[in-house]
């Protein structure tokens, strides 16, 4: 979970807090050297090894994350079939990246195979809920995450690594904003029931960071991009990069965690790095395959 998208409102009659609550500096300080690791190691991948490296390294995120998945699902009670689960997945990555690269429609495949390994469970009430859930991470993991990788390869492919970074850019200033603006000023929560620690100051900070974040990019790589697309774009992608961050804090609720992992110090898990991207990388898919 983006810890960014909105910072923690104060309860009524309690101190607001602010950039020197407890645990705030400690926090920032491991997020920002995560940081300083991971994205000069992706930058390298995007524009210096070939386009497959992209796509690779992408779906081993997608793996570690389809794993945590199964971890919530487990968390809960529920056991997902993992061998079908991995298979789903990718084959919508596959039908994502590179569409019609099977050969076959998937849809009744899918269909079959879920209830094929459901029925071998046995009639037992949990096998429905098993395959529910094991579609639901294909899904979540593989068709979403395969927009991510796709953004590297889609033509004109010499754009595709200013396309991945104009993704990361959107939400890492995004998180930025939001992660200042909510523990500096966050008083309204967004998402009580879900996230109580968000705050519509937070999310509205994070939209403009968005922005910014899509502009400078642009300024920077993509200058064919039409500036109020840029400006359209950024916001898109921050407001609903902030629902796929709630998305993820509604599993976590749900199979009583705090975090999806302990990949990345100060981060969380690869869920908790993926749930804003995974919802945000949809709509430059759509807009580079259809618009631009």
């Amino acid at each position: 979970m983006s810890a960014a998208t909105a910072g923690s409102p104060r309860p009524e009659g309690s101190p607001a807090r602010g950039p020197r609550s407890p645990g705030f500096l400690p926090n920032l300080a491991r997020r920002i050297t995560t940081a300083l690791v991971a994205l000069p190691a992706l930058l390298a991948v995007f524009f210096l090894g070939p386009p497959w490296l992209t796509v690779a390294v992408v779906a081993a995120a997608l793996t570690v994350g389809l794993h945590e998945f199964a971890a919530l699902a487990r968390a809960h009670g529920i056991r997902p079939m993992t061998f079908v689960g991995f298979l789903l997945a990718a084959a919508f990555f596959v039908d994502v990246v590179w569409p019609g690269g099977l050969g076959v429609r998937t849809a009744p495949l899918v269909a079959l195979l879920l209830f094929a390994f459901a029925l071998g469970r046995g009639a037992e009430y949990e096998s429905v809920t098993a395959a529910a859930a094991t579609l639901l991470g294909a899904v979540y993991l593989g068709a979403l995450g395969g927009t991510i990788a796709a953004l590297r390869i889609l033509a004109p492919i010499g754009q595709g690594a200013w396309r991945v970074v104009l993704l990361l850019a959107v939400q890492v200033f995004s998180d930025s904003f939001a992660f200042f603006v909510g523990h500096a000023i966050g008083r309204r929560r967004l998402a009580p029931a879900i996230s109580p620690g968000k705050s519509v100051e937070g999310a509205v900070g994070g939209v403009v960071g968005g922005v910014v974040g899509a502009v400078g990019v642009r300024a920077v790589g993509l200058p064919a991009l039409p500036l109020v697309h840029a400006i359209g774009l950024g916001a898109a992608v921050a407001l609903v990069g902030i629902v796929g961050d709630l998305a993820e804090s509604l599993l976590k609720r749900w199979a009583g965690v705090k975090d999806s992992g302990t990949l990345f110090p100060g981060h969380g898990g690869m869920l908790d790095r993926l749930d804003s991207l995974l919802f945000g990388a949809p709509v430059l898919y759509y807009y580079f395959q259809y618009v631009n």
